[in-house]
């Protein structure tokens, strides 16, 4: 358990720095959209465009922002082969499309739930059931999961034995440690924005937790032996 922990905290630290870089950006946006009458202006458009086409935004928006720009980045960066271009890209964007109405009608349990006033205990209130109930209990695990098989060439056979070298619960744990270095600071800003903005700032966010996903559940490159610091955070000892 204490090597695990380590692993995590590890992972956690590596990216903490990303983390803060995306959270500044994510909080510049808040900060505009409160005190420069064109920022809000703008942003107010995208909101009441997202009002006016509810889930169907959602799902396509998410399904660009979480699935078609990282897989051009992924692909352009080499870390997607072309063998496999046709069914990774169908991949991300379908899991991302049914993640964009599912994070939808999250926020909208939310805001029944909790209201949609931007008070501390609003956005605290909405921050603890996103991170430590939807996100330990269903988030992460699905996520790890579905982009486990994609990295096991689509066959659950080669999940059952990935799973087999380290569990599901390890793997998760990974994951979910670098997501709380990024999300927890990120959906309080999320949160913080009116409801028809929260989408739109969370795709912002989703675009490079995706890219970090991706390296947190691929699995490890060859390394030499004398290398061993070569490993992305979250890969197998």
């Amino acid at each position: 358990m204490n090597h695990l922990l380590s692993q995590a905290f590890r992972a956690m630290r590596a990216n903490l720095v990303p983390g803060l870089i995306l959270q500044a950006f994510a909080v510049a946006i808040v900060i505009a959209y409160f005190t420069i009458p064109s920022a809000a202006e703008l942003l107010d458009q995208l909101g009441r465009l997202k009002q006016r086409q509810g889930f169907y935004f959602s799902a396509c928006s998410t399904a660009a922002f979480g699935g078609l720009i990282p897989f051009l980045i992924l692909r352009a960066s080499g870390k997607i082969p072309t063998h496999r271009a046709g069914r990774e890209l169908l991949f991300y964007v379908s899991f991302w499309f049914c993640k964009g109405v599912e994070v939808d009608a999250f926020y909208r349990t939310q805001a029944w739930l909790f209201g949609d006033d931007a008070t501390w205990t609003t956005i605290l209130s909405k921050t603890v059931v996103d991170q430590f109930v939807y996100n330990p209990l269903w988030a992460a695990p699905t996520q790890t999961l579905f982009f486990l098989w994609k990295d096991r060439d689509f066959s659950w056979i080669g999940v059952r034995s990935a799973l087999a070298e380290q569990s599901a619960f390890r793997r998760t744990l990974l994951v979910l440690f670098s997501t709380w270095a990024v999300w927890i600071p990120a959906v309080a800003i999320v949160y913080a924005l009116p409801s028809p903005l929260q989408v739109p700032l969370f795709n912002l966010v989703l675009c490079f937790w995706c890219l970090l996903l991706s390296f947190l559940t691929a699995p490890p490159q060859p390394t030499n032996d004398d290398a061993p610091s070569s490993r992305r955070p979250g890969s197998a000892p």
